[in-house]
């Protein structure tokens, strides 16, 4: 079940993948397992957000989240840390290689 759905992304055009996400939905409705039926609901129910991955040539937040998640380690990590300006400098400093290559 979990490689089908991750192949709903894999399809070429949103009309295909909404197709594969009914019918993955349906199956997963239909098993014997409580936590499938339970994400298969919360599935339809933002169907057409999932299907928005479509809309926009697969672009997606996940480097965006991802980052998110470091800062909010970070931050965890930097508990008793007073000088906001060292933070802010220890957020950059996984991507610097990045701006200095693009600066």
């Amino acid at each position: 079940m979990k490689e089908e759905l991750r192949n709903i992304w894999h399809q070429s055009d949103k009309a295909s993948a909404q197709k594969a996400l009914d019918e993955w939905v349906k199956k997963a409705a239909a098993s014997n397992v409580n936590m499938l039926k339970q994400f298969s609901k919360t599935l339809a129910a933002h169907r057409s957000d999932t299907l928005a991955y479509f809309d926009f040539d697969g672009l997606s937040t996940e480097p965006l989240e991802g980052t998110n998640n470091k800062i909010k380690t970070l931050h965890k990590m930097a508990y008793d840390l007073r000088d906001i300006e060292f933070f802010k400098l220890k957020i950059m400093a996984p991507h610097e290689i990045k701006y200095v290559l693009l600066g």
